[in-house]
């Protein structure tokens, strides 16, 4: 069973790592877009889905890691968990970075085309432009706070493993001081028992003297009564 959960374990974090280099590849075929709008816009699009997904299995990991019997391989996925967030985190700025590099450039692009005599056509286009750039802005903004949340219920599972680890502790301590006032319990018992077992042997001792005396007594008596010549 531990060998199976392993390998999700692993196949889980393969899937995280592909689906984190198709993203930066594809930041960086926003960084390098000359246009036009629909192009950044299919490449965003691209972008969010693999994001979703990437989501998704750091999501499975964690759930992966509160299933673990063995604290340390808890505590590794958890790690794990938390390493892969922070990357997800530094690749939505990244992504952010990327769009406003990209809106800097067709703007620059739209002047020139103004300046050189650019139609009615070209202003719409770069208005549509700016209006896509918010809107993909807002998203971003939006996968950022999402981030903030997730990252915040981790660190509140991180203080409840804490406790848990303070409670077992101190259970510890208790068991372990039980176990020392048992030993003492046990202790007490056996010289009890040696002494109640040496009384016996000096109880049966003394016995043993009394009859050899009485036997003795008799012995006399007949002795007197019936050999008195001896």
């Amino acid at each position: 069973m531990a060998s199976s959960v392993d390998v999700h374990v692993r196949i889980c974090g393969q899937e995280i790592i592909k689906y984190d280099l198709e993203i930066k590849a594809l930041i960086q075929d926003i960084r390098d877009c000359p246009g036009p709008q629909s192009a950044l816009m299919e490449l965003n699009s691209e972008v969010k889905e693999k994001f979703n997904k990437l989501r998704l299995r750091i999501q499975d990991l964690e759930q992966m890691a509160r299933e673990q019997d063995k604290e340390t391989d808890r505590l590794t996925i958890q790690s794990e968990t938390e390493s892969q967030r922070r990357q997800l985190l530094s690749n939505q700025t990244a992504w952010r970075k990327a769009n406003l590099a990209c809106k800097l450039s067709i703007d620059n692009m739209e002047k020139d085309e103004l300046l050189c005599g650019g139609d009615s056509q070209s202003t719409r286009q770069r208005k549509v432009t700016k209006e896509s750039l918010v809107e993909t802005s807002s998203n971003i903004t939006e996968s950022l706070m999402s981030i903030s949340r997730m990252m915040a219920e981790q660190v509140n599972q991180s203080n409840d493993t804490i406790g848990t680890l303070a409670t077992s502790s101190r259970t510890v301590q208790e068991t372990n001081e039980e176990f020392k006032n048992m030993t003492g319990t046990i202790h007490l018992g056996r010289k009890l028992i040696l002494k109640y077992n040496r009384r016996e042997l000096t109880d049966k001792l003394l016995i043993f003297l009394a009859l050899a005396l009485f036997l003795a007594t008799v012995l006399y008596i007949l002795k007197k009564r019936f050999f008195p010549f001896i």
